[in-house]
């Protein structure tokens, strides 16, 4: 008996076959370690290919561990990093910034996850006062944690505005493809032609096993990057079957067609809740995330058939999550146990 769909989380959906075989492919014979093989250069230039001549992609292991290869290549001993109080990196990475990079984070608090210019100019002060921590990075995420996506343009803007101010612009990217679905645009669009200057490409939630990158894309930042990713623990030795998923999902933009179907999952379930009773979006569906505030039994009732989490539990808001696997019938049925949960 097939159990029901699992709606907490695209980690918990499992591998895409393409990216299977393509693993499979890459375990015939032996290769040079840690990236030294045909399957890595591969990825590498695909880097270049879709990001610019001048990116340089790195795999990694996990999307925790791309962003402490990343932002420390934009740090000094006493700087900050600028981000929103859902930041990830704020709030689900168990302190990993703080602690193995011992810099400070600066969170602010935002309506619906995205920082403005205006957050960045509001703490240029702090530059060159020897009292405060000097906020260097301003990181954000796209998707943000509340499921929401920064335009080209709004991204162009924090660009724009962190340069000015002598900062660096991070992305953590770990849903960067479901973003660039909604937005109907290519990846280069919201990092490379944005200003970003250091980001991660996320494959694990858009089916991969276990595959991250991390992209300079700029030059003076590149050299740091082998002897911080060996240091963070993240250079795998049998690198190949990193990479050959990241090349996987970058070939015929399988990232793209992953993302999209997520995404569509995501609308139609919001689009099905129109008429349940007692339940609102708490914020716009722009992703593969459906964020709803939901009355406490009825949240208890659907509980106890289907996986999720409670995002705000006193406020009632649960995050509803689909993957590249989710199908228009594992919607509908969660609709309809929601419908009846709802009924009086």
């Amino acid at each position: 008996m097939t159990s029901p769909k699992s709606f907490a989380s695209d980690n918990h959906a499992g591998v895409h076959p393409t990216i299977f075989e393509a693993m499979a492919a890459a375990n015939h014979g032996d290769a040079p370690a840690y990236g030294d093989d045909t399957w890595t250069s591969a990825f590498e230039r695909q880097i270049k290919d879709v990001f610019g001549p001048h990116a340089e992609g790195f795999a990694v292991l996990n999307g925790a561990g791309a962003n402490m290869v990343g932002l420390p290549l934009m740090l000094g001993r006493y700087d900050a990093i600028l981000c929103a109080d859902t930041a990830h990196i704020a709030t689900h990475e168990t302190g990993a910034t703080e602690r193995l990079l011992g810099v400070k984070l600066i969170t602010v608090p935002t309506p619906d996850g995205k920082l403005r210019p205006a957050d960045i100019a509001s703490h240029v002060h702090k530059l060159g006062l020897h009292h405060e921590p000097q906020p260097r990075a301003v990181s954000i995420s796209q998707v943000t944690e509340l499921g929401t996506c920064y335009t080209p343009a709004e991204i162009a803007e924090l660009a724009e505005a962190a340069h000015s101010a002598g900062m660096r612009l991070h992305l953590d990217g770990a849903r960067l493809a479901n973003a660039a679905a909604h937005l109907n645009c290519g990846l280069n669009a919201i990092t490379t032609a944005a200003g970003v200057d250091v980001f991660s490409f996320g494959g694990t939630k858009n089916g991969a096993l276990a595959a991250e990158a991390v992209v300079v894309l700029d030059p003076t930042l590149t050299q740091a990057v082998p002897y911080l990713r060996r240091q963070s623990l993240q250079l795998a030795s049998k690198m190949r079957f990193i990479s050959a998923q990241l090349s996987a999902l970058l070939t015929d933009d399988l990232w793209h067609q992953n993302a999209a179907h997520a995404n569509a999952m995501a609308t139609r379930l919001a689009n099905g809740l129109t008429n349940a009773p007692g339940i609102t979006l708490a914020y716009p569906v722009q992703s593969n995330a459906v964020f709803a505030t939901v009355p406490a039994q009825v949240a208890v009732t659907l509980q106890s058939r289907y996986l999720f989490h409670h995002w705000d539990e006193a406020a009632g808001i649960v995050r509803w999550m689909t993957a590249f696997n989710t199908t228009p019938d594992q919607v509908d049925d969660f609709l309809n146990a929601i419908h009846k949960a709802t009924t009086p």
